[in-house]
């Protein structure tokens, strides 16, 4: 049997804040269920940005295309990941980045100011949600530092050793364009 996406976002949230089933459910009414086919763009740059997502099934990538049309991806989110435009939807400006599918995928989404009321209302909330900016903020620090400071070799074997489901979901120019770098020197690690 299939899990679906309401067990899927309890089994994450319970990870670090419990909530009664009667808090779960009020907090569960306020996510908008969503389906996207593999390609499809959730966010585009310049669009206005009212939530973030919740992917509970395929993979999500969010990307930035540079003047000179070369793609620089910020991060992937496969199952249990949340991705946005984060300044967009923080600042209320227009997107700088955009977020399409990989995949076919299923998120569930929740509107800024949704997040917010909920947060004031159940604190268990408001802690899981600093919890995980805070988790998300270790990340993105470790990985500029991985960029600074380790050579591509060291950065593609820490991201296999990370996430190895990406290499099942993901093309190998998108990789590359994680990384930083072409999809040719990436082929060449793969013959080292």
């Amino acid at each position: 049997m299939a899990i679906d996406a309401k067990d899927i976002l309890k089994a994450h949230i319970d990870r670090i804040s419990v909530l009664p089933q009667e808090q779960f459910d009020y907090f569960f009414s306020h996510f908008k269920s969503q389906r996207f086919r593999k390609g499809q763009a959730i966010i585009t740059e310049g669009a206005q940005v009212d939530g973030e997502y919740f992917v509970t099934s395929g993979c999500l990538k969010s990307f930035f295309i540079n003047d000179d049309l070369k793609m620089f991806i910020l991060q992937f989110a496969m199952p249990t990941w949340w991705t946005s435009d984060y300044n967009a939807l923080y600042n209320h400006t227009n997107a700088t980045i955009n977020v399409d599918c990989i995949t076919d995928a299923e998120v569930l989404c929740l509107t800024n100011s949704d997040r917010e009321k909920l947060c004031s209302e159940i604190h268990a909330v408001e802690h899981f949600f600093r919890w995980r900016t805070n988790k998300g903020y270790v990340a993105s620090q470790k990985r500029l530092l991985s960029l600074m400071n380790n050579n591509v070799k060291q950065r593609y074997e820490e991201l296999l050793k990370l996430y190895p489901e990406l290499y099942n979901m993901v093309p190998k120019k998108l990789i590359a364009a994680y990384l930083g770098v072409s999809r040719e020197t990436l082929s060449r690690l793969y013959n080292d």
